[in-house]
């Protein structure tokens, strides 16, 4: 079987459009005919109420800490080809509950791998940090994508993030990469 290609959309620095990168991606190839997941794992939700879906139901927090199946989380939006796993505000509180469990670093890519195989492209929209959740996008990813702004200060996160994706390469995930950068907010 055929598995798809996981995305982690990711900056850590917050308004550079991580979701509305997410969205439009996903959007882009479902309507080129392709499968598209998006899995919002920033606990602010803006990726899952951008696509149109509810912040109240099950979530990937249900996935990543009670053990749900993400299969039974997946939302189908009004899109042809478009589907999500939301996030919702109980999120906010998942790096904490997940420190003290055994392979903290691979709980979302224990997730992904379940649900790739039924999609040509995966899109982790990641929170503004690398914390945890954001380690775990990279763990469970095949390439990131970089929203960045098109301003100097901008560049001063950039070298961090790629000491962290770097360590990640290093230590987590061997065959990660730097898909590309994409400028935002021109």
């Amino acid at each position: 079987m055929d598995l798809g290609k996981v995305f982690a959309i990711v900056n850590q620095k917050g308004g550079v459009g991580k979701p509305t990168t997410t969205i439009n991606l996903a959007a882009c190839v479902a309507s080129l005919g392709k499968k598209a997941l998006a899995i919002d794992i920033d606990p602010q939700g803006n990726c899952t109420s951008g696509i149109g879906a509810d912040k109240e139901g099950d979530c990937i927090y249900d996935c990543i800490i009670n053990g749900a199946e993400p299969s039974n989380v997946i939302v189908h939006t009004a899109y042809e080809n478009l589907d999500i796993i939301p996030s919702g505000i109980s999120l906010a509180g998942a790096e904490v509950e997940m420190v003290d469990r055994n392979r903290r670093e691979f709980l979302l890519k224990e997730i992904v791998d379940k649900v790739k195989g039924d999609y040509d492209y995966v899109f982790l929209d990641c929170p503004p940090s690398l914390g945890l959740l954001t380690i775990n996008a990279l763990t469970a990813s095949d390439g990131v994508v970089v929203p960045i702004q098109c301003e100097f200060f901008a560049l001063e996160g950039l070298s961090q993030l790629v000491t962290t994706i770097k360590m990640v390469r290093s230590s987590l995930n061997p065959d990660l990469y730097i898909e590309g950068v994409i400028l935002t907010m021109f």
